[in-house]
Parts: C-alpha cells; sequence; structure tokens
C-alpha cells in the first residue's frame, strides 16, 4: 500500500467543509467513495466533492474491499455503532468528536480496536498546530514560571433551524459540539488529567445545554475554566497562566493558518512577544498522521485512549451539573 483510500460514511456538511478539502491534498492518501442511506443523495454529493465513487447504504461502502480507511462525521449517536461496524469489515476509522455519548461508549469503541492492526483515531485537528505546539512549548519550558491557571473558550451563536446540535436525541448540546475542544485543551496545556470538576450549565427550549461553565482541578494545584455555548458570539481562545507571565491563542481550534500566533504577556499582563507562525492546516496534518500511521503501522499521535480521557471529564462536567456537587473524574 502507497496511498490511504478513504471512504466517507455521511454526507456531512461538516465533511464538506473541513475534511474532504485536506483529504484531497493528501499525498499519502484518497477519498474514493461516500456512502448515504439516500443513494441520490450520495451521488450529488459525490459530484460536487470531486469523490470517484458513490453508494446507497453505509454496508455497502464498508463491504468495498478496496477501501482501507473511514471518517465517520455521523451524528454522535451513530458514532459507537459505525465505528465498530468498520472495524468488523477490516477498515481503519477516523472518527468525529465526540467519540460517543458517553466515556463507556468510548471505551466500547477503542477496545473493539485493541488486539488488531487497524488504526482508529478522533479528528481532533487543532492539536497538530504550530500555535497549540509553541503555547505548550512556552509552558512547559519553565520560562514564565510554574503553570498555575488555564481559561479556555469556544461559543458561537446557533441560530439554524433544523440544526442537529439542536437535537437532544442524536447528542446534541454545547458540551459535545465546541465543549469537547475547550476540554482537550485544559488537559493538553496541563499535560495532565484532571482530578474533579464542577459545573453550571444553561439548559435552552431544545432540551440541551447552550451554556456551560466548569472548573477542573488538576494536579500540583492547577485550575482551569472553560466554557461553552450555542447562545454567546463566536469566541474560540486558550490561555495559559504561570507565575511570571501568560500565553494566549485568540484564534483556536481551526484558525485555519490565518490567524496562526501565540501572544506572551508578562507581569503587568503587557504583550512582550508574538509568536507568529507560518501558515498551517490543522485538517490536513491531522489527515497525514492518520495515514502515515497507517502506512507506517505506528498509532496515531493522539489515538482512542485520549478519547476516552476527554470523554470522562465531559461526563463529569454533566454529572457536577446535575449534581450541584464536586465530582471526581473517571
Amino acid at each position: 500500500m502507497t496511498t490511504v483510500k478513504w471512504g466517507i460514511l455521511s454526507t456531512a456538511r461538516h465533511a464538506a467543509n473541513t475534511w474532504i478539502p485536506q483529504a484531497h491534498n493528501s499525498p499519502s492518501g484518497e477519498v474514493v467513495a461516500v456512502a448515504s442511506r439516500d443513494p441520490h443523495r450520495a451521488q450529488q454529493f459525490a459530484a460536487a466533492n470531486n469523490i470517484p465513487n458513490s453508494y446507497g447504504s453505509y454496508e455497502a461502502l464498508l463491504a468495498d474491499d478496496t477501501i482501507d480507511a473511514v471518517y465517520i462525521p455521523l451524528p454522535n449517536h451513530m458514532h459507537k455503532e459505525w465505528a465498530i461496524k468498520a472495524k468488523e469489515a477490516g477498515k481503519h476509522v477516523m472518527c468525529e468528536k465526540p467519540l460517543g455519548l458517553n466515556a463507556m461508549e468510548a471505551v466500547e469503541m477503542v477496545e473493539a480496536f485493541k488486539g488488531s492492526d487497524l488504526k482508529f483515531a478522533e479528528a481532533f485537528q487543532w492539536r497538530h498546530s504550530r500555535q497549540a505546539q509553541r503555547l505548550r512549548q512556552i509552558v512547559q519550558s519553565g520560562e514564565i514560571g510554574d503553570l498555575r491557571f488555564i481559561d479556555a473558550g469556544f461559543s458561537f451563536p446557533l441560530d439554524r433551524e433544523g440544526d442537529i446540535r439542536r437535537n437532544p436525541e442524536t447528542g446534541g448540546g454545547a458540551l459535545y459540539d465546541v465543549g469537547c475542544y475547550t476540554v482537550a485543551a485544559t488537559r493538553f496545556i496541563a499535560d495532565a488529567e484532571p482530578l474533579t470538576v464542577t459545573a453550571q450549565i444553561y439548559w435552552g427550549d431544545y432540551g440541551i445545554d447552550e451554556l456551560v461553565v466548569a472548573t477542573l482541578e488538576f494536579p500540583n494545584h492547577v485550575l482551569a475554566h472553560l466554557n461553552c455555548s450555542f447562545i454567546l458570539p463566536l469566541r474560540r481562545y486558550y490561555e495559559a497562566v504561570c507565575r511570571d507571565g501568560s500565553v494566549l491563542v485568540e484564534h483556536a481550534y481551526n484558525p485555519n493558518g490565518l490567524k496562526n500566533k501565540v501572544i506572551q504577556r508578562g507581569q503587568d499582563h503587557e504583550v512582550v512577544k508574538t509568536h507568529v507562525l507560518g501558515r498551517d492546516n490543522e485538517y490536513l496534518l491531522l489527515i497525514e498522521d492518520f495515514n502515515r500511521a497507517v502506512l507506517d503501522d505506528r498509532d496515531p499521535l493522539y489515538g482512542g485512549d485520549d478519547a476516552i480521557k476527554n470523554m470522562k471529564v465531559i461526563d463529569a462536567i454533566y454529572k457536577a451539573s446535575e449534581t450541584g456537587t464536586r465530582v471526581e473524574v473517571g
């Protein structure tokens, strides 16, 4: 095998807007098929996105022996079922975030792949960017003192009627959709797992969490604050505050290389340095890492076990909000 041949389960808008264009740019992979439960829709999607083959069912795509790997951008409640079915069909799998509806589902998915040669990963692209790596490098170097506090937020106004992210039965809600990024950001910056969580959630008219605020306690007395929402303006940032200064990424998670920089501040919050970084495309970096994992028979940079840890924190946030108490993670 010299390139990874990809099939896509779903004609999701997110796949067309983000993942597919960069998969086409990958030198180590190619998108060869897409599947929908509606054959006509699959054909239209394939034509619009330069994909040579289409299937009128997910099962038919999985039965195609020429396909090596499957990307799953299905609704959240369908991730577990189709990731496991793809594995049973002998496919490597990259699954959209969040991996499942809870940590138990995530564990089932990851366990299904263990003991096989098949690769499995969650489609979290942002950690591959140079701005994420640079921020953590500055924190871990100790040049601005010990890490004390992390602040991470991701919000946007979800105004589109009929959007599946407003449906609680399919895994809708702000924490699953954008809050998972902030959870991952705090874990990534702390380079550790949180011990306890407290949280408050505003549940909107659709029966989903529309505004989530949580505090995470990490080892070594590091605290983190995260917030996510469907009823706030577009905000996407993370900041690490250390003893002698802080480092901030203002355009986080999916900057598409347009504003890749890390702002470093001193004791009086003055900007002491702006680390301007070259243009990255995080989705291409994500896909390339996975393709190389398949071709070189190694683990992806961020595998399924990391996704389980993220889901454990999400579970704890929901539980802490429900009980009104501090909840231990895991």
